[in-house]
């Protein structure tokens, strides 16, 4: 019996090995990795390196900034990642019926957007009353993961990066907000800029999505210092009531939740608004996901 499954132990460990592989290839860091993965970062390393001896090839180059590929390591991962996904897809069910198939997951994990998804999903409803529509929260660092294994069809999200076998189209343009304590010097006016918040801290939850252009426009703008925080979304709201910095969502959010000791205010000029991407897997074959997808640039087009 232990000689039977010992070729069934050997492809949990392969396999095991492949998991460590990608969430490091998708987050560039294996501290980042082992937090996604919810194991010790040695662990990580300890799975890579097993891999990469049984391969006898480096597949990343590592640095005090994080991971990234190697050329021949690169080359590997393109040729493997399909088959990988696919593998993960089969043990989780893939076949999952025509009760799926009339079903498109959408995952959301973005405090921006919410309002051209409202509309776009109003607008699916009504051309196709037969699918049903299922919505949940992705954490930003599992998006890619939740993706490719199926576990949600689309996601829409900003500052999506490393979105390879994925397809992503820009669908929305959305206006930024501050959120401000109601003392705070520009509660007041109608709109405020960049600049005026020069000498406020920005306050981002960490793992929240960002958008890195828009972050460095900000920064090149004479804007307000970023601080990355390791709190919720509710905490850092906490703190902006507090008085400890200021936070920003998308007019879809600000002009739909008030919150206590707090006002919001529209961002003018320069680097004002976000974009919002539709990510998706490329080789996902659901009708109802293209139909989606298909809708939705529809929507862009009429509003261009």
């Amino acid at each position: 019996m232990r000689e039977a499954l010992k070729p069934l132990r050997q492809a949990n460990n392969t396999l095991r090995r492949l998991d460590h592989v990608f969430a490091a290839v998708d987050h560039g860091s294996l501290r980042q990795a082992a937090r996604v993965l919810r194991v010790r970062e040695s662990c990580v390393s300890r799975n890579i390196v097993a891999l990469e001896q049984l391969l006898d090839m480096q597949l990343f180059d590592r640095d005090v900034h994080g991971v990234r590929l190697t050329e021949a390591g690169r080359a590997w991962i393109d040729l493997v990642r399909a088959h990988y996904e696919g593998l993960h897809d089969a043990l989780a069910g893939g076949g999952r019926g025509h009760q799926d198939a009339k079903t498109v997951r959408i995952g959301f994990c973005a405090q921006m957007g919410r309002a051209f998804v409202v509309r776009l999903i109003d607008r699916f409803r009504s051309l196709h009353p037969d699918v049903s529509v299922a919505i949940e929260d992705i954490p930003h660092e599992q998006c890619l993961a939740a993706i490719r294994r199926r576990r949600v069809d689309i996601v829409f999200t900003h500052g999506l990066e490393n979105a390879s076998l994925c397809r992503s189209e820009i669908v929305a343009h959305e206006r930024l907000f501050v959120l401000l304590p109601v003392g705070h010097p520009l509660a007041e006016r109608p709109a405020v800029t960049w600049a005026d918040l020069a000498d406020t801290c920005l306050l981002i939850p960490v793992g929240s999505p960002q958008d890195p252009v828009l972050l460095e426009k900000i920064a090149s703008d004479g804007g307000p210092t970023i601080q990355v925080c390791r709190a919720s979304d509710a905490t850092v709201i906490l703190r902006v009531q507090l008085g400890q910095g200021v936070t920003l969502a998308g007019e879809g959010f600000a002009g739909t939740v008030a919150i206590d000791a707090t006002v919001w205010k529209p961002i003018s000029g320069q680097s004002s608004t976000s974009s919002i991407k539709a990510v998706w897997l490329e080789s996902n074959p659901k009708r109802a996901l293209l139909r989606l997808v298909g809708t939705a640039s529809n929507m862009v087009t009429a509003t261009s």
